[in-house]
């Protein structure tokens, strides 16, 4: 199965809704109730935002069908919540790129893996954070090469995040 990234657009905000719906569910079923569940994240007026701000993807099949959605963007400090780690330190103080929101319906194997590593190949400096619950997304940043870089909290509750990131350079 053939997959490409596109930039979201406002006629896939029903299915990425949809597939943000399934990421909750399987969250939950996988020990992770709290990441997005108790507020229904992330909100539909924040993904709109991201469209508008061009900086919302979705993943298709070679059907066109939507099987992934994410949030990318890269530049230095965009990310304020990254601006202050606890517990360790970045490996890479340059211009980076950060992915947020990534979720997919389960359709098509290894999903996750390609929306990553193609937002890595934008930028060859990635950053991300996830749940201290989320061992599906601490598995597969691990097998992707990211390091554990310490700890950063979220506006949007006040669970820790573990903070993760890869890069071209040597530290």
């Amino acid at each position: 199965m053939k997959l490409e990234i596109r930039k979201a657009e406002e006629k896939d905000i029903a299915r990425m809704m949809e597939i943000y719906a399934i990421a909750r569910n399987f969250m939950a079923q996988h020990g992770n109730p709290n990441q997005w569940g108790p507020t229904n994240w992330p909100p539909e007026t924040l993904i709109r935002e991201d469209i508008r701000g061009g900086h919302s993807y979705v993943c298709t099949d070679d059907t066109g069908r939507i099987a992934g959605t994410f949030f990318f963007t890269q530049g230095r400090d965009i990310e304020p919540t990254y601006l202050e780690i606890t517990d360790g330190a970045w490996l890479d103080n340059s211009d980076y790129g950060v992915v947020h929101r990534i979720a997919a319906d389960g359709s098509v194997p290894g999903t996750g893996t390609f929306c990553l590593e193609w937002a890595y190949r934008q930028c060859g400096h990635l950053r991300i954070d996830t749940h201290g619950d989320n061992r599906v997304m601490q598995g597969l940043l691990k097998k992707l090469g990211f390091v554990h870089c310490g700890t950063i909290y979220v506006r949007e509750d006040h669970d820790p995040r573990l903070a993760y990131e890869k890069t071209e350079r040597k530290p």
